[in-house]
């Protein structure tokens, strides 16, 4: 079942393709009747699009002869928008994009004067983006399904099987949709857990919408709900240290995944869980500021044998 607005544009591209069809033929090709027809033609003029009509048993329609849409037009800073979007969109997981970006492109630059042309050429030929860590789902149809599902606020009930391997099945009220680190998540209500939970979409097997609708909290960001979650999942490690700066400067340098920052008296609180010490040390020996590590002891001797192994490596 095609929309009514689908129809009307179709009924604008036979105008263009044809110059001028009667009526019952129009008709015949949108399978619609005359008076559904006449609808359409009223809603194109409303438009702004000049159609003239003869009337009687052969009447027909016809655009005024010289009118043309206009062509699409883009300034400079669209065009660089556009291409970049597009070669994003290659690396950014999603099953079968490059096809699709090639076909996007394809219809763009057939409607594209030279000029502009040249320029998206350019930066489709040039520029490269290194989002190598992608990790592409099985297909779109769960990005496409929940992120439906959360624009229409529409519960669902979905499959999802673990890092281990475990299948699981829940209902579930997704908020909203977060490209990290290479990986689709979606934050929202999971009515199994009963508390807010992130899922990876290449582990959902299967969405289905539900007729039951929910309310999202009106300050939901589901970008820092997924870095709160990450930072915050029990590992073999508890941080805690002190950046002696200010928060800006704490972000600046250290991003959000790294952990929770806590605006302190005399500093900044960064708290984190990880099973990998010396990784952390590691993010600490490069900061340009002083910091103070409160917890755990063990941090202190990793940060130790970082700058042991820095002075080694500068006295070579």
């Amino acid at each position: 079942m095609y929309h009514p607005t689908t129809r009307v544009l179709a009924v604008l591209e036979l105008l263009q393709t044809h110059g001028r069809m009667s009526g019952a033929e129009m008709a015949a090709r949108l399978e619609v009747d005359g008076r559904t027809l006449r609808r359409y033609i009223v809603t194109l003029e409303e438009m702004g699009i000049p159609i003239t009509t003869d009337r009687g048993r052969h009447g027909g329609y016809a655009l005024v002869a010289g009118f043309k849409l206009p062509p699409m037009m883009f300034t400079d800073d669209e065009a660089l928008a556009l291409s970049i979007g597009l070669l994003a969109a290659r690396s950014l997981g999603l099953a079968e994009a490059a096809p699709a970006v090639a076909s996007a492109q394809a219809k763009l630059e057939r409607i594209m004067p030279a000029n502009l042309k040249r320029r998206v050429s350019a930066v489709d030929e040039t520029v490269r983006l290194d989002l190598s860590q992608a990790v592409s789902p099985a297909d779109n149809a769960a990005l496409v399904a929940l992120s439906t599902a959360a624009q229409n606020r529409q519960r669902v009930h979905l499959h999802y099987r673990s890092a281990i391997g475990g299948d699981s099945e829940r209902d579930f009220d997704a908020y909203g949709l977060v490209y990290r680190g290479g990986r689709w998540y979606v934050a929202g209500m999971c009515h199994l857990r009963k508390d807010l939970r992130s899922f990876r979409l290449d582990r959902i097997g299967q969405v289905q919408l539900l007729e039951q609708r929910f309310i999202r909290p009106a300050d939901f960001d589901a970008l820092a709900h997924l870095a709160f979650s990450v930072a915050t999942m029990p590992r073999a490690f508890a941080i805690e240290v002190l950046l002696k700066t200010d928060l800006k400067s704490a972000r600046d340098h250290l991003s959000d995944a790294i952990g929770i920052f806590e605006q302190a008296g005399d500093g900044v609180l960064v708290h984190n869980q990880s099973d990998d010490l010396d990784w952390f040390a590691r993010q600490l020996a490069r900061l340009p500021f002083a910091f103070e590590i409160r917890h755990p002891p063990e941090l202190r001797d990793a940060v130790r044998t970082c700058a042991q192994r820095l002075m080694a490596l500068a006295l070579e």
